[in-house]
């Protein structure tokens, strides 16, 4: 799939971050609906937090092949989800 002409990032960036949020929701590789996206000029930031540096670089796949024009910040944060420790035990 290819994405828009680069021209149209300078004229409605508010359009492009709208098409790229619902594109990391629902592609298969990332299915996320956390993630802010913000469009300036020529560029796209990522913002938010995946559970693995897996779905961060999944991320990056998904907007290079859906914008491949534009120049990616991927400041998405992994904080990776464990199992609870030993249980608390109150009194």
């Amino acid at each position: 799939m290819s994405g828009p002409h680069p021209a149209e990032h300078h004229g409605h960036p508010e359009y492009t971050a709208a098409r790229l949020r619902r594109a990391l929701a629902e592609d298969e590789r990332t299915a996320e609906l956390g993630i802010q996206v913000d469009v300036r000029g020529e560029h796209v930031y990522l913002s938010g937090v995946v559970s693995s540096l897996t779905c961060k670089e999944r991320l990056d796949a998904v907007l290079r092949d859906r914008e491949p024009d534009l120049h990616r910040h991927n400041d998405v944060r992994v904080v990776e989800a464990t199992e609870p420790g030993e249980a608390e035990v109150l009194r």
